[in-house]
């Protein structure tokens, strides 16, 4: 035992005088240790396996010093100071509100406000109601372990609300209970809640949750997120005595595979419990159903509604009626309707027709189905009457972003969301009487003034002809002379949409200094519905990056930039968007940020998070799975002597869906085969994860980070 305390000491005392020289001399050298793997008779070298250790000193000590070596590169950067004071600055004018939620006459938010660092749940009883503070995470914080909400769901009257709550963004939740009324903590202690708060029942004392299973000592990280299943939970009982009530082997009729994720909730004034298998990456799911009095039995006896060849993204009940949002045939969707007594979906009735928008949600309320389309950029709500007849169109206030936030079959109409790129956030409520939509006040407006920025939306011709969405933001005026530093950002995943309106102040200042914001609507994304996202992924992925790269050769054409002035990114999903694009095209890009991204591809289904992503990007089990992650994989791409753009790389220590040292390798890649002069920088947040959970001054000096570091390299 002694003499490995003092080794430890010893590397100790290494790491810290190595931190000091690299400080000097430059971003820490990595050691190389190639790892040879074959895949399907393919050799595949590895030089920093190694650091897939996380708990590898020697990773740690490389790690601190790379973030202390860049921490005071950042520090040096003349224009950092300006704009982390203008950050602070727009954030700290107005109120934030999100995350609202109705239960009875309770409405329940989100609320940050200026001076506050994180974001609080607050309640208050009617529009106009008084607002009152529910729950502060700084007072549940103790030393050396900042909580933060990451969800919360109210009881059907109101009475309680469950929550999560977890440590440093690592979304490691604990789910909790707390009295509406009192603010009394009710006791309730709930690890290894990863998915949500809890789905209530209507006796407003119990509610069906999805818990991670207990992992056995010395078990794979790649086991975290199987063998899914939700349990029951009731007020005042021992969560590990909770039944489970669907999932993995928990009823012998229902055959269910180690990976798909299960969910399961009651809809307001429904008798119904509605359960769903889904791979946690796909809008399509399986859906069952039974009554909330057959939870009890054993095993309950669910009823499959419909299965994965049906093509269903979500189900929505108004009594007895089902109304299922489908891509069967029609990749840009449709709504149809059955009725449980019979729910055969081949006789079923179309009730809103496909078109060229896509339908993005469904809301059943007490009076219609609501409906919300994308269309060319413009979000679109439709009332549709139970009782038959034309979709009707909203009026809405403005044009913008248009986003269903609340109905159920208690109640009349709908509230909504609404932004765009000169407002900020509304929400309004829609009453089917007088067919008007009303500001609630529930979110204030936000007192910044974004008159003086332009927003373009074009579209660019990828390599193959097809023409992709393009947003352009920039101030009103600027010339077109091909020397404006220019972002671009684009993700390309699962489905979602990058291209929509937004209100877009946390990019004033780089835009306030002559910069120009552009969002690429690349393959793989939702901008056209699904056959949009499924033209950017499996084997398909390859057209993510090469839209990306055909956005960015639109600007230098039209003259919005040059090649020395544009600078990309990508997040998350993203980096195999950003790491492809400066790969394949490193002389397109002056710099390039690539934020807590998927950068070894062909090494992602070996962590926790990777399995469930097995279905988006695939598996190396399988000869064309393989082939399509290679193909993907920007960290096996990096070729020695080429000249990469700058690029910073950002990643948080606790991050549970893209491992640390995704960001490291490339890192390590990055700044031993380039030879362009440029920095190539990795920027570690010691107290955040993915970036859920980070708090407002967190995010300010991210963001305040690399618009210093990409104005520093693009003027």
């Amino acid at each position: 035992m002694q003499v490995k305390k003092h080794i430890s000491i010893a590397v100790a005392l290494i790491a810290l005088f190595a931190s000091a020289a690299y400080a000097q001399q430059g971003p820490p050298k990595a050691p190389v240790h190639e790892v040879t793997d074959t895949y399907f008779g393919q050799k595949i070298v590895d030089p920093y396996r190694w650091m897939e250790d996380s708990k590898n000193a020697d990773f740690a000590a490389w790690m601190k010093a790379q973030a202390d070596y860049t921490r005071s590169h950042l520090d040096q950067l003349p224009m950092r100071g300006e704009l982390l004071k203008r950050l602070e600055e727009l954030s700290d004018t107005g109120v934030r509100v999100s995350g609202v939620q109705r239960a009875g006459n309770y409405y329940f938010y989100y609320r940050l406000a200026p001076g506050e660092n994180d974001r609080r749940l607050y309640v208050r009883e009617g529009f106009k109601g008084a607002e009152r503070l529910l729950l502060d995470p700084d007072k549940l914080s103790e030393p050396g372990k900042r909580y933060s909400i990451d969800s919360y769901n109210p009881s059907f009257d109101g009475k309680y609300v469950s929550y999560t709550i977890s440590v440093g963004g690592s979304e490691n939740g604990e789910m909790r209970v707390i009295e509406t009324a009192t603010g009394k903590d009710m006791g309730e202690r709930i690890d290894r809640a990863r998915f949500g708060a809890g789905a209530w029942l209507p006796d407003n004392h119990s509610f069906l949750y999805n818990r991670l299973q207990k992992l056995a000592e010395g078990a794979p990280a790649t086991e975290l997120y199987q063998k899914s299943r939700v349990y029951l939970h009731t007020l005042g009982t021992n969560p590990d005595s909770d039944v489970a009530v669907f999932g993995y082997e928990v009823n012998p009729a229902i055959k269910m595979e180690t990976t798909p994720l299960v969910f399961s909730y009651v809809p307001i004034g429904s008798k119904y419990v509605i359960a769903l298998v889904n791979s946690g990456v796909s809008p399509n799911s399986e859906y069952y159903f039974t009554t909330i009095d057959k939870l009890t039995q054993t095993p309950i006896p669910w009823r499959k509604l419909v299965s994965l060849d049906d093509e269903v993204a979500n189900v929505d009940l108004h009594g007895d009626d089902v109304y299922l949002l489908t891509f069967k045939n029609t990749p840009r969707y449709k709504v149809v309707h059955i009725n449980l007594a019979q729910p055969d979906l081949a006789k079923a009735e179309t009730i809103f027709p496909a078109s060229s928008a896509v339908v993005t949600a469904t809301g059943a309320a007490k009076d219609a189905l609501y409906v919300q389309t994308l269309d060319g950029g413009v979000g679109k709500l439709w009332r549709v009457d139970y009782k038959g007849g034309a979709p009707q169109l909203i009026k809405l206030p403005y044009d913008g972003t248009a986003n269903i936030g609340w109905t159920d079959q208690l109640t009349e109409g709908l509230l909504f969301g609404l932004t765009s790129w000169t407002k900020s956030a509304a929400y309004f409520a829609y009453n089917p009487a007088t067919q008007k939509a009303t500001d609630t006040t529930l979110v204030p407006p936000i007192p910044i003034d974004m008159s003086s920025i332009d927003a373009v939306s074009v579209k660019a011709k990828s390599y193959d002809g097809t023409m992709v969405p393009l947003v352009i933001l920039s101030k009103k005026g600027l010339k077109r002379d091909g020397t404006n530093p220019t972002l671009m950002i684009g993700y390309g995943a699962y489905g979602i949409v990058n291209t929509e309106p937004f209100f877009a102040s946390g990019y004033l200042p780089w835009l306030e200094h002559g910069g120009i914001l552009a969002l690429a609507g690349v393959r793989g994304g939702g901008e056209y519905g699904e056959e949009w996202h499924l033209a950017g992924k499996l084997k398909t992925k390859p057209n993510t990056w090469k839209d990306f790269i055909a956005c960015a050769e639109y600007l230098i054409n039209e003259k919005y930039t040059s090649a020395a002035h544009l600078a990309g990114e990508g997040g998350s999903a993203g980096g195999i968007l950003i790491g492809n694009s400066i790969a394949e095209r490193p002389d397109l890009f002056g710099a390039a940020v690539d934020a807590v991204g998927v950068n070894d591809a062909v090494r992602a289904e070996t962590t926790s998070n990777g399995v469930p992503n097995i279905p988006e990007f695939g598996s190396t089990k399988t000869e064309e799975g393989f082939k399509a992650l290679l193909e993907m994989d920007a960290y096996l791409k990096i070729k020695d002597g080429v000249k990469y753009p700058a690029v910073l790389l950002v990643t948080g220590i606790n991050d549970p869906r893209v491992e640390p040292w995704m960001s490291a390798k490339m890192a390590a890649r990055l700044q031993t085969a380039t030879n362009s002069g440029k920095p190539v920088l990795l920027r570690v947040d010691y107290d955040a994860g993915h970036g859920f959970g980070s708090t407002k001054r967190q995010r300010n000096e991210q963001n305040a980070d690399i618009y210093a570091f990409l104005f520093g390299q693009l003027r």
